[in-house]
């Protein structure tokens, strides 16, 4: 007998929004960086290094100014992605550790995008860091809908890029210590691409580049050591091997994430799947600050307020890119207010699949084809973060609300930031808008739904 998430997959995936051949339907492939900021591309302002292909996949496509992540750390913000429902709603609302390896587990129950495309006749593959269940859990990627998953089950195990070991589905794979993951992850999703050529594929690409440790390997750092010779005797620890000038590393790894991805797209050019794919391309978060990273010298948050672990815009909004040769006009803007929890009702407009009920995301198909007038505009985007004291934040029209110390206080002060004339949120002006503090106290309540596992302390 099938369970309900069985059940409940099927019957969505088998109410397509059309009827075009499954032939037809786009190839689909999601790239998410790890812990890069919105102003670590050159297309997006960063001035210390040039990302090239990244650029160009901008310029054949869609940038968005206004996107936002799923969270300000790394396991919700893939829970968001996959499940197109914020924090207020999803499963994993923050990085939760499992022993010996990985992190809590999405449950069963949990309807991903994946499974959505893999009962519509799509191919899954998914190559980097997981971080939602351990290996063999309900959470393991090939009990989510992912037929191929190659890379970091666990988060932890990632901030190395010299580990012992890799996942191959159900495979642990040794290593040496000395080879390194992020030239094996892109290897392993190159080879998906060409083995499913001839089907419809989403190939979601959740990078470890530019989380620390900052490894690098010497021929990719060489030429930003000269470049950046005066950090030469800076020392970055995190985990695995010390790192000597780690601004060079840095520099060299945002240059090895771009040539990874201008490697997928010479792929899809040589193959003939270019104009029949859709590519998005964002970050989970803020820039980090560790490692030695020093994001303030890159601008890695350009010029926002805040870093990972912040729920002020600095730590959450984040670039996006999306491109699909023919059908999102090429080198166009956008300041459309969109989020990770969008991803999963995009793609589903996008490749024929009925909209899921009951999520948080909108799709944005409509902007990607420029009808805007047919788009669906949020009410309110919402996060809430029990790291750090505890944070909660909406983002209502042009006004954010931030609402900090929840774990240590019982309804402290809501900030109130008006974005439109202070992106840097450096003027609260709670005290002067009551009506909108209490709008966002209302946003509050209905944008949670009370989990076990996820509690501010105070309350």
């Amino acid at each position: 007998m099938l369970n309900l998430k069985s059940y409940l997959v099927t019957f969505i995936a088998c109410l397509l929004a059309s009827n075009y051949a499954l032939a037809d339907r786009p190839n689909i492939v999601y790239i998410l960086l790890d812990d890069a900021g919105y102003g670590d591309f050159s297309c997006y302002g960063q001035k210390n290094f040039a990302t090239p292909n990244i650029d160009r996949l901008a310029a054949s496509g869609m940038r968005f100014t206004q996107h936002y992540a799923g969270s300000t750390v790394c396991a919700p913000t893939r829970c968001v992605v996959i499940t197109g429902l914020h924090t207020g709603h999803s499963f994993i609302r923050g990085n939760s550790e499992v022993k010996p390896e990985g992190q809590r587990p999405i449950s069963a129950e949990t309807i991903t995008l994946a499974e959505l495309l893999k009962d519509a006749g799509y191919r899954t593959g998914a190559f980097g860091k997981w971080g939602l269940g351990p290996p063999g859990s309900e959470g393991d990627p090939t009990n989510q809908g992912f037929d191929e998953f190659y890379g970091y089950n666990c988060q932890r195990q990632a901030h190395t890029f010299y580990p012992k070991h890799l996942w191959h589905n159900s495979n642990k794979i040794p290593l040496d210590g000395e080879t390194y993951s992020h030239d094996l992850i892109v290897e392993h999703a190159l080879d998906f691409v060409r083995k499913n050529q001839d089907q419809p594929f989403f190939c979601f690409l959740p990078f470890t580049i530019p989380h620390a440790s900052l490894h690098v390997p010497e021929s990719t750092i060489g030429p930003f050591r000269k470049k950046f010779r005066q950090f030469e005797d800076v020392i970055g620890r995190y985990a695995g091997p010390d790192v000597r000038n780690p601004i060079a590393a840095f520099a060299g790894m945002m240059t090895k994430a771009d040539e990874s991805i201008g490697q997928l797209r010479d792929l899809l050019v040589e193959l003939g799947l270019a104009d029949n794919t859709l590519i998005m391309f964002s970050s989970d978060n803020g820039p980090h600050r560790e490692g030695g990273h020093q994001p303030d010298f890159f601008n890695s948050n350009g010029g926002l307020r805040g870093y990972k672990r912040d729920l002020f815009e600095g730590g959450i909004r984040v670039p996006m890119i999306a491109s699909w040769p023919g059908r999102i006009e090429a080198d166009s803007l956008s300041d459309h207010i969109s989020a990770h929890w969008d991803v999963l009702p995009t793609v589903c407009e996008a490749t024929g699949i009925e909209i899921p009920e009951q999520i948080d995301g909108k799709s944005m198909l409509p902007t990607f084809l420029s009808e805007s007038q047919q788009q669906k505009q949020h009410d309110y985007l919402y996060w809430e973060f029990y790291e750090k004291g505890g944070t909660r934040a909406v983002r209502f029209g042009d006004w954010k609300a931030v609402q900090l110390r929840l774990n240590n206080e019982i309804n402290p002060p809501i900030l109130l930031y008006n974005l439109a004339a202070d992106r840097a949120e450096t003027n609260d002006v709670a005290a002067d808008r009551p009506e909108l503090i209490a709008k966002a106290r209302r946003y509050f309540a209905a944008a949670h739904t009370p989990s076990e596992h996820w509690r501010f302390r105070a309350r």
